[in-house]
């Protein structure tokens, strides 16, 4: 023991002391002795006995603290843990709440020892995050493969020169509109070439670097941040460009998570903001219920609807929309308890955020299960890790430690920037959920906005109900028509829901959306027939089933039928999966000749 080394002295036959002191000993390691008042470290010190057995002593330099000051004059060596000895000198109310916590638990140690036992296990461990760290590195980079590989096989249909929204023309109109300094309005590597070779570099290269960088050694690796520096922009010039195909919240999801990736370090700060990003995915998606004011979300019956009126559902959504109506109030609930109450267990004791991961991992299992949303839930699932330490790890493989990142100056700093960035504009994204920002705020985000740092997150805010679905036919004397067939949205009526996640087929999801609105409503629509008129090939090639065998029809129209899933008993007798209703006309009938 280092007669000039500060001394904590505690009580060696409090089990609940024990615990804590050996957590304090792991952080502080020699910079701080320790002593049980048992061994002769009180009256050494001239502290009475009675005060040593009630109250935790701290001696440093010419001064003893006792009690909840001793604990954060203690803390007060640790990075992590100062600002609580801050608080507690300047924040009015601070000590004296602190003070009386302690004493409520010194008068009740066996209780308080079951209680931490409960929330941290064995034993409480300085939380350490790099195996889920590397996890998450590998995960990540998998994740962007998908999305990249996902969006080159359509790219050209979509945005290519001869797709349904160029993205040349796109880029042209906003030139017009915006003038000098648009790039900082929208970012893309895609001002300097909008090819369509090009638009399959970016996408097929993004690929490439991800897939390199998930099979790598060290993901997580000092390397690794220039691949994910450059797959974050790389997905960030598609979405810039991909218009209503790239508009969905899984691709903002993918840049901000990618964003926070660059400069992913097993350190506290940095992981605190992953575990922060899928607080806000989660807490919003249920807000946004609420605020919504939808009666199916009120009345707990939003999931006896959303599994037949989903955009794609699997075939296992076939079947749970056959469940009762007690099991999908049942399931709603759960639904709320994983997005309003789980959430804030994420920033609790070990055990809690373990339950929020695995809560959080179950819901997004089942989403996964029942509908196809691309890598969205592997991508919720994948920032859930944050919330599994170490230990939790080492446990289920029963692997060594691993050694903690070592932090520099320049580490501090970078986390402390990145740490100001996030918060100032995350907050405020939530306060818009809330209220009116103020306008200057307001200016800095919205400076931000356009490279998806932050963004707002919320799915199914208002259930849908039913389910309209357009189908497009073509003709080449305006009296016979044939159906032009897509390849995963509902059409065929013995055609089972396919299973296709990871993979997004964007022209099938946004012909749900467009169902739910007019033609007048979706501008892109008539893009899309006209491109069907001319008989463009990246386009049709976005189809399963051309009637005309890649020639153009002279005339198309659009009906709207509503789908609904077949009964137990049509099914059997039928084959088929879906029934529907004509409802009336989309598009009247169009053609180039008049």
């Amino acid at each position: 023991m280092n007669p000039e080394s500060p001394l904590l002295i505690f009580d060696g036959e409090c089990s609940f002391c024990r615990r804590w002191v050996d957590f304090w000993r792991k952080l502080t390691g020699d910079s701080v002795d320790y002593a049980a008042y048992q061994s002769g470290a009180a009256e050494a010190h001239r502290i009475p006995l009675d005060e040593a057995r009630a109250r935790v002593q701290y001696l440093a330099g010419n001064g003893r603290f006792q009690g909840a000051a001793a604990v954060f004059e203690l803390l007060s060596r640790i990075r992590a843990y100062a600002w609580l000895a801050w608080a507690y000198r300047r924040v009015p109310g601070f000590a004296a709440i602190s003070e009386a916590i302690y004493s409520l638990v010194a008068a009740h140690r066996d209780a308080a020892n079951r209680f931490t036992r409960l929330l941290w296990g064995k034993s409480v461990e300085p939380p350490s995050y790099a195996i889920s760290t590397a996890i998450f590195a590998r995960a990540i980079a998998a994740i962007y493969a998908i999305a990249f590989a996902s969006f080159g096989m359509q790219v050209r249909g979509l945005i290519g020169s001869d797709g349904i929204l160029p993205a040349g023309d796109f880029l042209g109109a906003v030139r017009a509109s915006y003038g000098s300094g648009v790039f900082w309005k929208l970012p893309t590597l895609f001002w300097w070439a909008h090819s369509d070779f090009t638009l399959l570099s970016i996408a097929w290269g993004g690929f490439t670097i991800a897939l390199v960088t998930a099979i790598s050694r060290r993901p997580e690796g000092g390397y690794a941040k220039v691949a994910f520096a450059l797959l974050w922009f790389y997905y960030l010039s598609l979405v810039m460009v991909g218009q209503v195909f790239m508009s969905y919240q899984w691709d903002l999801l993918l840049l901000e998570a990618g964003f926070l990736t660059i400069f992913l370090r097993a350190a506290w700060t940095r992981v605190w903001l992953f575990q922060w990003l899928i607080f806000r995915l989660m807490l919003e998606s249920g807000l946004v219920k609420l605020q919504s004011g939808d009666p199916a979300w009120r009345n707990l019956t939003a999931l006896a609807y959303h599994y037949q009126t989903q955009p794609l559902p699997t075939p296992l959504a076939w079947y749970m929309f056959k469940l009762p109506l007690d099991f999908q109030k049942a399931s709603t609930i759960f639904t709320f308890v994983v997005e309003l109450g789980l959430p804030f267990l994420m920033f609790g004791p070990r055990r809690l955020k373990q339950i929020a991961a695995f809560g959080t991992i179950l819901l997004q299992s089942l989403i996964f299960l029942t509908g196809n949303y691309t890598f969205f839930n592997l991508l919720a699932i994948a920032l859930s890790l944050f919330l599994l330490d170490d230990a939790f790890w080492l446990r289920l493989f029963r692997k060594p430690a691993p050694a903690r990142p070592v932090v520099t100056n320049v580490n501090r700093y970078v986390s402390a920037s990145l740490f100001v960035l996030i918060m100032f504009l995350s907050t405020t994204e939530l306060m818009a959920m809330f209220g009116t920002v103020p306008r200057p705020v307001r200016r800095v985000t919205d400076a931000f906005a356009p490279f998806g740092i932050v963004n707002g997150y919320g799915l199914f805010a208002v259930m849908t109900t039913t389910r309209p679905e357009i189908e497009i036919e073509g003709s080449s004397d305006g009296t016979n028509w044939e159906p032009y067939t897509f390849r995963y949205k509902a059409g065929p009526l013995n055609r089972a829901p396919s299973w296709i996640e990871p993979f997004q087929p964007r022209l099938d999801w946004q012909m749900w959306f467009a169902a739910l609105g007019s033609y007048r409503e979706n501008p892109w629509f008539l893009r899309f027939i006209l491109k069907l008129l001319e008989g463009s090939k990246p386009v049709v090639a976005l189809m399963d089933r051309d009637p005309f065998f890649g020639a153009a029809p002279v005339y198309i129209r659009a009906q709207i039928y509503e789908y609904r899933f077949t009964t137990f008993e049509e099914r059997r007798k039928t084959g088929n999966w879906w029934r529907r209703e004509l409802r009336g006309t989309y598009l009247p009938q169009v053609s180039l000749k008049h």
